[in-house]
């Protein structure tokens, strides 16, 4: 995304890789479509949106509480929708001016955040990795260069980095779709699997450990993501694999005690059946416990079990390698 003299410029993720449109968003209403219609996914890329939908309320002079209720009202599960909504009640002269500069703020802190979370590929990879991951987790779906492909992105600049396993991300194929076009794009060596076939792929030797994002972390380390992750730290612990999550501080609530608080947002059939008229259940997340998890990984550094988000960690994580925002 990029803001340009009042608009919002984002990248319209449900054309890729077949296209790539550009929209122009001018009013709070336009950004709380693009989030709920899924055209920007990612949950540090959805905060960063909704913070500069509040700009346009203000460029537009709608009611604040409105354009808030409206934004926050777009994708329940996403934590850091809310985390970037709260950061921008912190504006005390509601102008425009100070609306922007509060929503670049949180977009360059989003930035520096991936960059910190990519310097700790080095703590959870090892020479020669073989990577499953699951979802869109890079630059389409960050500010900065992605939370889990951030970590696979530095595995490749070490020199550590064999081939990464996408897994095509049921039903709306944020994997194959996103995550492939963007592995594509750099060179990075991969390939795309249905998710069901990350099972198979485990017990013939050919992953090392598997890494995913987050949208939502609660006080015990259960993590809510894009469905199909839960699947994959069942099999990981059968077959004896690490798992991790990368994820911002942003995206863990602390308010929360265990994942079964978390709300799980269901998406329309259609998107199952492409319009057959038959019922179906259709969750667009699903919450691994924190007991499957080998370790979280946040700016601040990595957590192991029993989770205490609140413990200081090292506050200067310097980054391995220069990341464009």
């Amino acid at each position: 995304m990029r803001w340009e003299d009042g608009v919002l410029h984002l990248l319209d993720q449900r054309e890729i890789p077949e296209r790539e449109v550009w929209l122009e968003l001018r009013t709070w209403q336009e950004v709380r479509d693009a989030i709920r219609d899924m055209a920007v996914r990612g949950a540090p890329a959805i905060g960063a949106a909704a913070a500069y939908g509040m700009v346009l309320a203000a460029l537009g002079n709608s009611d604040r509480s409105e354009a808030r209720a409206g934004l926050a009202a777009s994708r329940p599960t996403a934590v850091n929708l809310f985390w970037a909504l709260d950061r921008m009640d912190e504006v005390q002269l509601w102008t425009s001016e100070a609306a922007l500069a509060k929503a670049q703020a949180i977009e360059l802190a989003e930035v520096d955040s991936n960059a910190r979370m990519a310097s700790l590929a080095s703590s959870i990879g090892k020479p020669g990795c073989r990577v499953l991951t699951i979802c869109n987790t890079g630059a389409l779906a960050t500010p900065g260069v992605g939370t889990a492909l951030g970590v696979i992105r530095e595995l490749r600049r070490l020199g550590w980095l064999e081939r990464v396993y996408s897994c095509e991300t049921r039903p709306r194929q944020q994997g194959l779709k996103l995550t492939a076009w963007e592995l594509h794009k750099e060179g990075i060596p991969f390939r795309s699997i249905v998710d069901s076939a990350a099972a198979s792929l485990m017990a013939q030797g050919q992953v090392d450990f598997v890494v995913a994002g987050a949208d939502r972390i609660v006080a015990n380390g259960d993590s809510a993501n894009k469905i199909g992750t839960y699947m994959l730290a069942v099999l990981a612990q059968h077959h004896g694999l690490p798992f991790y999550i990368v994820a911002p501080s942003s995206t863990v609530d602390p308010a929360l005690q265990t994942g079964a608080q978390i709300e799980i947002e269901e998406r329309e059939a259609s998107e199952i059946t492409g319009g057959l008229p038959f019922p179906v259940w259709n969750p667009g997340f699903d919450v691994t416990p924190g007991g499957l998890i080998t370790g979280i990984v946040t700016e601040r550094g990595l957590y192991r079990a029993p989770y205490d988000f609140a413990a200081p960690k090292e506050p200067d994580i310097v980054p391995t390698g220069d990341y464009p925002a």
